[in-house]
């Protein structure tokens, strides 16, 4: 009998909001801690934490043969340079996934396909592109927990209220969210002020060398992983640890 992996979703209603450091970060200090085998499905179409990890592509579009079983998902499976840690590469291709899925007419496409790839992993965790979209609709459906990095701006909450409204009332989805105040700068009073209203939600600050993994095309563990951000996503996997093991033990 094949193992059932745990799927961590990183997803945000709105964009730029450091949900693609997140997913990178967090699936390295996935790998790195937890051992194991850990796979980065890349769902967004601008292939952000595809390229982090290095991945530039063959130049071909084939991301979206997947989901019309054109392809395996274990083919375009590629190593990163973290141990234990596998990319599933995202390209322009995904753009158009939502018509896809809708073309198709599978509700549990998704949940398939990670059900098939899961099998040879202990956890996947997957870049989701913004949006409440079909690919959202799917992908709260597939999932063990859903982290939403949230700026400590008023838009960037209400977009969190939005999510927390379209899951809940309509019940689509019992799946745990676990909001990560992102992009933090403890120098202004607007996000001194978010943090203290929530107190308990994990933080990871504004750095330098965040901005730098797309420089370097690394995640913070390979370079800057005793620096300050390095710590909070450490720490941040920890947390995720604990909730997904709360969650098995129910």
């Amino acid at each position: 009998m094949s193992k059932q992996a745990q799927v961590i979703a990183v997803y945000s209603l709105k964009g730029g909001v450091g949900k693609t450091s997140l997913a990178v970060n967090l699936a390295a200090e996935a790998a790195l801690q937890a051992g194991g085998r850990t796979l980065l499905w890349d769902l967004d179409g601008q292939a952000a934490s595809s390229f982090i990890l290095g991945h530039d592509g063959p130049g071909k579009r084939t991301a979206d043969r997947v989901f019309d079983r054109d392809i395996a998902p274990a083919k375009l499976v590629v190593a990163t340079a973290i141990p234990g840690l596998d990319l599933l590469p995202a390209d322009t291709s995904l753009r158009g996934l939502d018509a896809l899925f809708l073309d198709a007419g599978k509700k549990k496409r998704l949940v398939r396909l990670i059900e098939e790839i899961g099998a040879g992993y202990d956890r996947v965790i997957l870049d989701c592109p913004p949006g409440l979209t079909e690919t959202s609709e799917q992908m709260m459906r597939a999932t063990d927990l859903i982290v939403v990095p949230v700026i400590p701006s008023p838009l960037s909450r209400r977009a969190l209220d939005e999510v927390v409204a379209h899951l809940r009332p309509a019940k689509k989805t019992s799946t745990p969210l676990l909001p990560v105040y992102a992009m933090v700068d403890a120098r202004r009073a607007l996000h001194r002020d978010a943090l203290a209203a929530e107190a308990a939600w994990p933080v990871l600050p504004m750095a330098s060398a965040v901005e730098q993994m797309a420089v370097r095309r690394k995640p913070l563990a390979a370079f800057a992983r005793r620096s300050k951000a390095g710590q909070a996503y450490a720490m941040l996997w920890e947390r995720v640890a604990a909730l997904l093991g709360a969650a098995k033990n129910r």
